[in-house]
């Protein structure tokens, strides 16, 4: 496994393109959360409620990590080399949110494994196959 230097021109523009993702990603999520997701949330069963409470706290954690990680290292700070990793997030428990939440979660861990690649200096795994399993394959990578 190859580190990437911080100095590394692919290091700077990797960064720079997941900060300005992250930025957008977390703005999208509190838009969604104060909007469209808040009435959402109050049409689930006290369940499914807890569960979306769990979920959208995970992928507001996330990505306020994968923000203050990228933020040291565009300061100039040397970050710690991975992020710290969430609580799990099951498919099923995915699948019973609305899909607008759903898809910004999604999205969050997506980049939270990005930024973790990066944190490490490691490519991505290709995913083949059907799209279903490899986003449970991807999801299985993340938890």
């Amino acid at each position: 496994m190859t580190v990437i230097d911080a100095g590394d021109p692919f290091f700077a523009r990797a960064r720079e393109t997941l900060y300005t993702e992250a930025l957008l990603l977390s703005d999208e999520t509190r838009a969604h959360l104060d909007g469209d997701g808040r009435v959402a949330r109050d049409e689930l069963d006290p369940l499914a409620r807890v569960q979306f409470a769990c979920e959208t706290l995970k992928a507001t954690t996330r990505l306020l990590q994968v923000i203050a990680w990228l933020t040291a290292c565009r300061t100039g700070e040397r970050p710690a080399t991975s992020l710290p990793s969430m609580g799990r997030s099951t498919p099923d428990v995915l699948g019973r949110l609305p899909s607008p939440t759903r898809r910004l979660i999604l999205a969050g861990i997506d980049l939270h494994e990005r930024a973790e690649r990066l944190a490490v200096g490691t490519d991505a795994p290709i995913a083949t196959g059907s799209p279903a399993r490899a986003l449970i394959q991807r999801l299985e990578r993340v938890f």
